[in-house]
Order: structure tokens, then sequence, then C-alpha cells
């Protein structure tokens, strides 16, 4: 075991910037001292989100469990734009959503009807957790996991899809590289082909004038616009500084009509 002192040197020693941090949550957690068995996993370089079994996101503690993605600071930018298009009883869908924290960080702040829908059974089972009482949770492939009824009534579609172009990953942190799904993180040769098959399919689940929201690196956004631009939307970039967030908001023309 190790006590506070102890602690925050191996820490360091490991690489963890906030130690100190780290080491008071453990200790939260865990007890003092921390068992030796959870600070050998943390110094092996097992994400702390997993050693707690939840991540902060936009203010509040979701759970989150090993083997889950865990979700950064800068996707709550997505939950701002989601926010500026939605309006009480609104249909909100979050594809790619993970532990659900995007869904349940916008369901507490505007009354909607929520769906999320994730391909890994680990991310739904920690989604149907978190938006216990907010919204409802489904398993398959992208829209395929949807209910049909959904089709041309989804007033937000949010989609963190994964962006890490597929040759960057053995560069990625060895927290998420190692720890984290792969198919979480894996964006093909650009890290765009997950964005692009939601873009393709997006406007026949949209209702007229329906958002389409996807995170995309500020590299990529120019690209994965143009994207949408080809799927019939009408597309900005948006970013957010502080967050060093980029996203595409795609808007699907109140004339459009969808195939």
């Amino acid at each position: 075991m190790s006590g506070p002192g102890d602690l925050v040197a191996r820490l360091r020693a490991a690489g963890c910037v906030f130690a100190e941090d780290e080491a008071r949550l453990l200790t939260e957690a865990a007890g003092d001292p921390v068992p030796e068995a959870l600070v050998r996993r943390r110094v092996a370089g097992e994400p702390l989100e997993h050693l707690l079994g939840w991540a902060e996101f936009d203010g509040r503690r979701v759970g989150v469990a090993p083997g889950v993605f865990v979700p950064r600071r800068r996707t709550e930018a997505l939950v701002h734009a989601a926010v500026a298009e939605l309006g009480p009883g609104a249909v909100l869908v979050d594809l790619c959503c993970g532990c659900g924290a995007v869904g349940a960080a916008v369901a507490r702040r505007v009354p909607v009807e929520l769906h999320a829908a994730d391909v890994d059974p680990a991310a739904t089972a920690c989604a149907a957790v978190n938006l216990r009482g907010l919204g409802t949770v489904h398993t398959g492939d992208l829209f395929g996991a949807l209910p049909p009824r959904l089709r041309g009534r989804v007033t937000v579609l949010v989609a963190n899809t994964p962006y890490v172009p597929a040759g960057a990953i053995a560069a990625m942190p060895p927290e998420a590289r190692d720890h984290e799904p792969r198919i979480a993180l894996d964006g093909g040769a650009d890290g765009l082909d997950p964005a692009r098959r939601v873009a393709a399919g997006a406007a026949a689940w949209l209702g007229p004038s329906g958002v389409l929201l996807i995170e995309t690196g500020a590299a990529q956004a120019p690209v994965l616009a143009a994207v949408f631009t080809a799927h019939g939307l009408d597309a900005r970039i948006g970013h957010d500084d502080d967050r060093d967030a980029t996203w595409v908001l795609g808007r699907r023309p109140a004339h459009f009509c969808p195939p």
C-alpha cells in the first residue's frame, strides 16, 4: 500500500502530470493508504477514470467502466452546440454515444426525447446507467440501432465519431491506445470514415431544418464540411477555443427531400 507522499512520487515518476490531484482522488475512492494493486494499475497506464469508475464531464460525474471510451472535456462543446438548437420536446439522437455523457448533459439542460446508440455493448451498458430516467439506449451499428419511427423526426443528431487516423493510433498516449476500445478511436485512413457514414445517412433521419453535429479535428473539418454539403446539408464549422474543440454542423434544408 502507498501513503500520500509515496503515492504522489510514484504517480509523478510514471508521468502523471496532475499527480497530487490523482493521489487525492484515489485516496478518496479507495482509502488511505491506497491498495498497492490499484497503484500499480495506474502506474502501468490504466486510465484514472477506469480506476475511479467515473469521469468528470460538463460539471458532473458519469460512470465509466474499464474498456469504455473516456469522454473528453473538449466534447462538452458538442453539448452547448446541441442545446442551442433544441427546445422542449425536441428529438435528440446521440450516435456513438459511448457512456452517454453527451446525451445526459444535453438532457439535463433541455427536456428532450433522447435516444443514444453505440455498437459496443460495454459502452451501452454504461450509457443505460448514466441515462436512466433521461432517455433510451440502443445497441447497434449507427442508424441500424435506431427505431424506424425516428426517421424524419430528429431535431439534432450529435455524433462523436472516432476520428483518429488509423496510422496515428500507435502514437497516442498508452491510456487511450492500450485501454480504450480501438473501435472508439480508429477513424480509418484519414480519420473520417465513420463520420462519412453518419453524414451519408443523416438526412433521412433529420426533420426539416434538423441539425447534424460531429466533432472532428481542426485540419479535418473542411473535408468533413464538404462531405456534409455533398449529402445535401448546409454546413458550417464551429470551434471552441477554451476547450480546443472543433465540430461541423450540417442543417437539413427545409425543402430537402431525402432519398
